[in-house]
């Protein structure tokens, strides 16, 4: 074992895929399988396993093999695939590099336009709701196509000769090719900045689905949408149908029926002005008659023949709403002059002189008032002063000492019973004219009977 060189993995790596790459039968082969794990890298490459009922192989297709795709590879979709086989160095792994891819049983150019169109409509460019109204009379018509197609002179040619008052506008565009997309999005984003434009034809004439292809491409549908001006899509035959006939305002099976769609033919407008003015004369003559009719009937009415009757009924209610407008005005007169006396009155009771006068009688009266009062109650205290003064001089013990009694005091007091009395002591006796100082010598009490 120590005489063996032994390999690096990266040196054997190499070896097998100089193996490969040496192989013919691997540089360019043709493999058809199933899609898996689809990763749409932001670079543009796309990796994705190619797989059948029994096996799979790691595959992927560089930005500059992806771009040519005329579809979306999706998982679960059977393609057909060219492309070589080698080493993928960092894995290990032997890997299959895409040069082109199909789809199996399907047309690519078929299987693109399905996708945008089930992307378009969920995302509602398709629905009535969006589309505008085309105008009925439009002044300037600008056209999105080829200065040298046919389909210019078509539409030039019908549009002259069904209104030839209308202003044409041409917004040239490439309408075939890889560029074509781009060109016809600028031509619709031209018109919409330019001023005036009523309605817009974008189109060109027949030609195969990869003629027509320009107008199947994602931003020319939704330039369409965007666009202000309203469009009526042009391309191809009647059995020509393209993603810009969905998303348009209107479509038109050919660019000649497009331009006869956008405007109204100049012999059926005389013709109809001309029914017009027929209709409008025959009108005009009935109502005239009507109106002549309804006149005599008028002229020969009854009321017309005698007019005074009409108006005498008007006479006697105005004399009638005059009187009363005379009556109620002498009223009205009388009580406002009523109410301005009574005001008068009033203003001439409140004057301050007034006023003053009233509160001086009203003052006299309330000392009057007051004097009356003072004097009945004087007369009344002299009254009971002299009552009273009665009274005490009938209470009055010195009146009583005059008929003959006399009051004893003994210490200072008023002697009230025998009792209070003791023999032997000193005792006052009061009398009217003086008192006597005399000694208690003996009681006698009261003899009871």
């Amino acid at each position: 074992m120590s005489n063996q060189t032994f390999l690096t993995v990266q040196a054997l790596t190499k070896y097998v895929k100089r193996k490969f790459d040496a192989d013919p039968h691997l540089r360019n082969v043709y493999v058809k399988g199933e899609l898996s794990n689809v990763k749409m890298h932001p670079s543009g490459h796309i990796y994705f396993t190619l797989k059948d009922d029994k096996t799979r192989i790691q595959a992927a297709m560089f930005r500059s093999r992806s771009n040519t795709l005329q579809f979306k590879p999706e998982n679960g979709m059977n393609v057909l695939i060219t492309g070589d086989v080698t080493v993928y160095e960092t894995a290990g792994s032997y890997q299959l590099y895409v040069q082109t891819m199909e789809p199996d049983g399907i047309g690519a150019l078929y299987l693109a336009f399905e996708q945008l169109k089930k992307k378009l409509q969920q995302e509602g460019l398709f629905e009535e709701r969006c589309k505008q109204p085309i105008p009925q009379m439009p002044q300037t018509i600008g056209i999105v196509t080829a200065e040298s197609g046919a389909a210019l002179r078509d539409m030039y040619s019908t549009i002259i000769r069904r209104f030839p008052m209308a202003n044409i506008y041409l917004f040239p565009a490439l309408v075939q090719g890889r560029t074509a997309a781009p060109s016809i999005v600028q031509a619709i984003e031209q018109a919409n900045r330019t001023s005036g434009i009523d309605v817009l034809l974008v189109g060109r004439g027949g030609g195969s689905i990869e003629d027509l292809w320009a107008f199947n491409e994602e931003e020319v549908a939704r330039a369409i949408f965007s666009s202000r001006i309203p469009i009526i899509s042009a391309v191809g035959h009647e059995t020509d149908t393209t993603i810009a006939d969905y998303v348009a305002d209107l479509r038109a099976p050919t660019p000649t029926a497009a331009a006869e769609m956008a405007v109204p033919d100049q012999l059926q407008l005389f013709q109809h002005l001309k029914n017009q003015q027929r209709s409008i004369y025959l009108a005009v003559q009935t109502f005239l008659r009507q109106q002549n009719k309804r006149l005599e009937n008028v002229r020969s009415a009854y009321p017309l023949q005698y007019p005074d009757r009409l108006y005498r009924p008007f006479i006697e209610k105005l004399d009638s709403l005059e009187e009363r407008l005379r009556r109620n005005s002498n009223m009205l007169i009388q009580d406002k002059r009523m109410a301005f006396d009574k005001l008068y009155s009033g203003f001439q009771y409140y004057t301050p002189i007034r006023r003053i006068q009233l509160e001086q009688q009203q003052v006299k009266q309330l000392e009057m008032r007051m004097n009356r009062a003072v004097q009945q109650n004087v007369r009344h205290q002299q009254q009971r002063f002299v009552s009273l003064m009665r009274i005490m001089q009938a209470l009055n013990p010195l009146h009583v000492m005059e008929r003959g009694f006399s009051i004893s005091y003994q210490d200072d007091e008023v002697v009230k019973s025998v009792e209070d009395i003791v023999v032997g002591e000193k005792m006052t006796v009061r009398l009217t004219d003086g008192s006597i100082e005399t000694v208690v010598e003996g009681i006698i009490p009261k003899e009871v009977r």
